[in-house]
Protein backbone atom coordinates (compact mmCIF):
# COMPACT_ATOMS: atom_id res chain seq x y z
CA UNK A 1 0.00 0.00 0.00
CA UNK A 2 1.47 3.59 -1.21
CA UNK A 3 1.19 5.74 2.23
CA UNK A 4 2.77 8.15 4.25
CA UNK A 5 2.70 7.80 8.24
CA UNK A 6 3.51 10.73 10.44
CA UNK A 7 4.94 9.99 13.99
CA UNK A 8 6.63 11.98 16.72
CA UNK A 9 4.24 15.02 16.94
CA UNK A 10 3.50 15.54 20.87
CA UNK A 11 2.72 18.27 23.79
CA UNK A 12 6.35 19.96 24.39
CA UNK A 13 7.32 23.02 26.76
CA UNK A 14 8.24 25.96 24.79
CA UNK A 15 12.12 25.94 24.09
CA UNK A 16 11.93 22.34 23.83
CA UNK A 17 12.30 19.94 20.65
CA UNK A 18 10.81 17.22 19.09
CA UNK A 19 12.00 15.15 15.88
CA UNK A 20 8.88 14.41 13.32
CA UNK A 21 9.04 11.19 10.96
CA UNK A 22 7.61 11.02 7.91
CA UNK A 23 7.93 6.79 6.97
CA UNK A 24 6.60 5.73 3.46
CA UNK A 25 6.01 2.79 2.22
CA UNK A 26 5.05 1.08 -1.45
CA UNK A 27 7.63 3.24 -3.10
CA UNK A 28 10.88 4.66 -2.35
CA UNK A 29 10.98 8.23 -1.26
CA UNK A 30 14.15 8.90 -2.90
CA UNK A 31 12.91 9.21 -6.04
CA UNK A 32 10.49 12.08 -4.74
CA UNK A 33 10.49 15.74 -3.71
CA UNK A 34 9.21 15.68 0.18
CA UNK A 35 7.93 18.16 1.89
CA UNK A 36 6.55 18.82 5.86
CA UNK A 37 3.23 21.21 5.91
CA UNK A 38 1.51 22.61 9.01
CA UNK A 39 -1.78 23.89 9.50
CA UNK A 40 -2.98 26.36 12.73
CA UNK A 41 -6.28 26.05 14.09
CA UNK A 42 -8.17 28.82 11.76
CA UNK A 43 -5.11 29.54 9.58
CA UNK A 44 -3.93 28.02 5.81
CA UNK A 45 -1.86 24.78 5.45
CA UNK A 46 1.61 26.43 4.70
CA UNK A 47 5.05 25.20 3.66
CA UNK A 48 7.51 24.42 6.40
CA UNK A 49 10.68 22.78 4.96
CA UNK A 50 11.28 20.57 1.80
CA UNK A 51 14.02 18.18 -0.06
CA UNK A 52 14.15 18.61 -3.45
CA UNK A 53 15.17 15.48 -6.14
CA UNK A 54 18.62 15.60 -5.99
CA UNK A 55 18.74 16.44 -2.11
CA UNK A 56 19.02 20.61 -1.52
CA UNK A 57 16.52 21.57 1.16
CA UNK A 58 14.68 24.17 1.41
CA UNK A 59 13.32 25.70 5.56
CA UNK A 60 10.74 28.50 5.84
CA UNK A 61 12.17 32.09 7.29
CA UNK A 62 9.92 31.16 10.13
CA UNK A 63 11.94 27.79 10.90
CA UNK A 64 15.19 28.99 10.22
CA UNK A 65 17.94 28.05 12.26
CA UNK A 66 15.36 26.01 14.70
CA UNK A 67 14.12 23.16 12.32
CA UNK A 68 16.19 20.93 10.05
CA UNK A 69 14.99 18.41 7.46
CA UNK A 70 16.80 14.97 6.72
CA UNK A 71 16.04 11.86 5.15
CA UNK A 72 16.99 8.40 5.75
CA UNK A 73 16.60 6.34 2.64
CA UNK A 74 17.88 3.12 4.42
CA UNK A 75 14.39 3.73 6.48
CA UNK A 76 12.64 5.28 3.55
CA UNK A 77 11.91 8.22 6.05
CA UNK A 78 11.96 11.84 6.24
CA UNK A 79 12.61 13.27 9.32
CA UNK A 80 12.02 17.14 10.67
CA UNK A 81 14.03 17.96 13.60
CA UNK A 82 12.42 20.67 15.73
CA UNK A 83 14.57 22.95 17.86
CA UNK A 84 13.48 25.72 20.36
CA UNK A 85 9.97 25.41 19.81
CA UNK A 86 7.17 27.91 19.97
CA UNK A 87 3.74 28.74 20.54
CA UNK A 88 3.47 29.66 17.08
CA UNK A 89 4.56 26.28 16.16
CA UNK A 90 1.43 25.13 17.50
CA UNK A 91 -0.01 22.70 14.55
CA UNK A 92 -0.75 19.20 12.82
CA UNK A 93 2.05 18.57 10.78
CA UNK A 94 1.74 16.84 7.43
CA UNK A 95 4.30 15.11 5.38
CA UNK A 96 3.71 15.04 1.66
CA UNK A 97 5.54 13.61 -1.86
CA UNK A 98 5.42 14.56 -5.50
CA UNK A 99 8.38 13.53 -8.44
CA UNK A 100 8.71 17.11 -10.20
CA UNK A 101 12.45 18.08 -10.94
CA UNK A 102 13.66 21.21 -9.66
CA UNK A 103 10.93 22.27 -6.80
CA UNK A 104 9.71 21.07 -3.63
CA UNK A 105 8.15 24.67 -2.34
CA UNK A 106 4.48 24.20 -4.73
CA UNK A 107 1.82 23.01 -2.43
CA UNK A 108 -0.18 22.14 -5.26
CA UNK A 109 2.07 19.88 -7.27
CA UNK A 110 2.32 17.59 -4.05
CA UNK A 111 -0.24 14.14 -4.38
CA UNK A 112 0.35 12.02 -2.21
CA UNK A 113 -0.23 13.35 2.24
CA UNK A 114 -0.02 11.46 5.08
CA UNK A 115 -2.42 12.02 7.54
CA UNK A 116 -0.39 14.78 9.88
CA UNK A 117 0.72 15.01 13.42
CA UNK A 118 -0.44 17.15 16.37
CA UNK A 119 2.64 19.26 17.47
CA UNK A 120 1.40 21.16 20.45
CA UNK A 121 3.88 23.87 22.32
CA UNK A 122 2.54 25.28 25.71
CA UNK A 123 3.91 25.90 28.95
Amino acid sequence: QVQLVESGGGLVQPGGSLRLSCAASGFTLDDYAIGWFRQAPGKEREGVSCIRRGGTTYLADSVKGRFTISRDNAKNTVYLQMNNLKPEDTAVYYCATHRRWGTCRREDLYELWGRGTQVTVSS
